[in-house]
């Protein structure tokens, strides 16, 4: 399954304003990128993930944002990405969500 033209505009429009924003697709999803920096991701199935380091996973993990993992064939243990979940409140709050990307590309 591949993101949806939708699904895309409308993580454009969310964080429109947070640098020049720029895309790629890739494994059927889409990257984020702000002024060449990665800080999201927009999954096939339309989750938006912001990337998490160093402090700011603390952060992240206070608001309920779960961290994205897969599962590798023939390991025991899931493989743990940068990425977090997108809080609900940031879905229907372009300014929150903004600003919690800015807050992301300064931990980058």
């Amino acid at each position: 399954m591949s993101v949806s033209d939708e699904d895309i505009a409308f993580a454009k429009e969310l964080f429109e304003g947070v640098g020049h924003i720029t895309t790629r697709k890739m494994m059927g999803g889409l990257c984020l990128y702000s002024d060449g920096t990665i800080f999201a991701l927009l999954y096939s199935d339309g989750t938006l993930f912001i990337k998490a380091q160093g402090d700011f996973i603390d952060e992240v993990k206070a608001l309920g944002c779960t961290q994205w993992t897969y599962q590798r064939e023939g390991k025991d243990k899931p493989t743990a990405m940068p990425y977090w979940t997108l809080p609900e409140a940031c879905l229907d709050d372009p300014d929150e969500a903004k600003a919690l990307a800015r807050k992301a590309l300064s931990y980058l």
